[in-house]
């Protein structure tokens, strides 16, 4: 089991997109690319048929979103998780993507890097956001409370809060890990 790639599905409009993220993805020893869609509607085709377990999933797509395609893929009720890669660092699309039930949101402007790490990272079973959607999100949390500080029974953790107050302030994952 431990020699299993990590099964992935490349999902986007955009051939050259794919072909550069299967070229990168390809190099690494423990990912394989199992297919490419270019619409939310073949992913969800292609889905049952090839078990990936990481849906690298566009957002913005023709046709079938890829936050409509999230939602029908993870409601299958299969192991695959959804990563969304998409240019969108906005709140309405990040905040769609995750009540869709991705797993985890990146930005096109990360580093592949990020994009391999946040490709393991839900694959273990994780949950993986950019720094900057991470910070909103905590930008949201701390405004649906009032701005009062994060105290009493909130159901966190003190290490939790901690690391809510790291990535609030904009560190990235390492620098947190880090502190």
């Amino acid at each position: 089991m431990a020699d299993r790639k990590v099964r992935v599905l490349l999902v986007d409009d955009h051939a050259m997109v794919r072909e550069g993220l299967r070229v990168l993805l390809e190099a690494e020893k423990d990912l394989e690319v199992v297919g490419e869609a270019s619409s939310g509607r073949d992913a969800m085709e292609m889905v049952p048929r090839h078990r990936p377990d990481v849906v690298l999933m566009d957002v913005t797509m023709p046709g079938m979103s890829g936050t409509e395609a999230t939602g029908a893929i993870v409601g299958m009720g299969l192991d695959t998780k959804v990563l969304a890669l998409t240019v969108h660092e906005n709140r309405e699309y990040f905040f769609r993507m995750l009540a869709a039930g991705a797993s985890g949101y990146v930005v096109k402007g990360a580093t592949s890097a990020e994009l391999i790490g946040a490709i393991r990272s839900v694959h273990e079973g994780g949950v993986y956001l950019s720094p900057a959607m991470a910070g909103l999100m905590v930008g949201e949390y701390i405004r649906s409370r009032g701005n009062q500080p994060v105290t009493g029974n909130h159901g966190l953790t003190p290490r939790e809060v901690e690391v809510l107050t790291a990535i609030g302030k904009g560190l990235t994952n390492q620098e947190v890990a880090q502190e």
